[in-house]
């Protein structure tokens, strides 16, 4: 079941310590278009239905990434997509967004989503690497 929109928009607000909404809103949606842009097929489309409707969305209609990006990148990506964010925000906005997307998604999907995705994200998701 998909979470609602306004309890993923608290979660990434706390975990994110957003003093708006809007700035939740924002990082959510810069966050979810670059990580669809990397998330192909069913695994995809199961993410993006665990997630309320504006966001599944997004997930689903990126543009392709021409190659898939390293966690370093992934951040220099979100710092450049986001206005006066730098590398530490950034790495701060993905850790907020992601992990509140990996909550929802549970921890099987969020393997399988890993998966598809190169090493070391699994820390911008909040989870340990696995031994």
């Amino acid at each position: 079941m998909a979470m609602r929109r306004e309890s993923f928009l608290a979660h990434v607000q706390e975990r994110g310590r957003y003093e708006t909404r809007e700035d939740a809103e924002r990082a959510a949606r810069v966050v979810l278009a670059l990580l669809g842009a990397h998330l192909v097929g069913t695994v995809r489309a199961r993410l993006a239905a665990r997630l309320p409707e504006a966001y599944a969305l997004i997930l689903l209609n990126p543009l392709r990434a021409e190659e898939p990006l390293t966690p370093e990148r992934f951040v220099r990506a979100t710092a450049a997509w986001i206005e006066g964010a730098t590398e530490s925000t950034a790495l701060e906005d993905i850790g907020a967004v992601l992990s509140t997307a990996a909550a929802a998604a549970g921890d099987d999907l969020t393997r399988e989503v890993l998966l598809q995705l190169p090493p070391g994200y699994d820390l911008l998701f909040g989870h340990p690497p696995p031994v």
